[in-house]
């Protein structure tokens, strides 16, 4: 399956270091990732009690299912090693930064992963920098 991207992510924040973390989620909550129906908009991580969670990812609630069904934006535990977590603490906490979700996907063994980034928020300025990178770089491969 393909991943599903967090387009706006890139546009918002300077991306300083990637991690991949497990999700943990109820039957109905697979059942519409794989079917495409999540959003993540406003989202992001969250550090807690030496866990890490996941805030305002909408998942939305799968249509076939009875009163089994999920809550759209509930939280969701991060599954991760205790020592990212302690690093990802650190550097949130002490130089303000931002865990950001990138992508979902589901590997070869059909766990779902989520790819999660320690973020920077960009300006204004910067923001129209990339846009203009972005524009000449376009430019470029249609000359080709």
């Amino acid at each position: 399956m393909k991943s599903i991207k967090n387009r706006k992510a890139l546009h918002e924040y300077f991306v300083i270091q990637q991690f991949e973390a497990g999700i943990v989620l109820r039957g109905t909550e697979i059942k519409s990732i794989r079917a495409g129906q999540i959003n993540f908009k406003d989202s992001y991580a969250k550090i807690e009690n030496g866990e890490c969670w996941l805030m305002n990812f909408h998942i939305s609630p799968w249509e076939k299912a009875s009163f089994f069904n999920h809550e759209a934006e509930r939280k969701r535990k991060l599954l991760m090693h205790r020592s990212e977590i302690r690093k990802l603490k650190s550097k949130v906490e002490e130089l303000g930064m931002t865990l950001i979700p990138l992508d979902i996907y589901i590997n070869a063994e059909g766990l779902c992963k989520l790819s999660i980034a320690l973020c920077k928020g960009k300006k204004f300025y910067d923001k129209r920098e990339t846009l203009h990178k972005k524009d000449l770089e376009r430019e470029r491969e249609r000359e080709k």
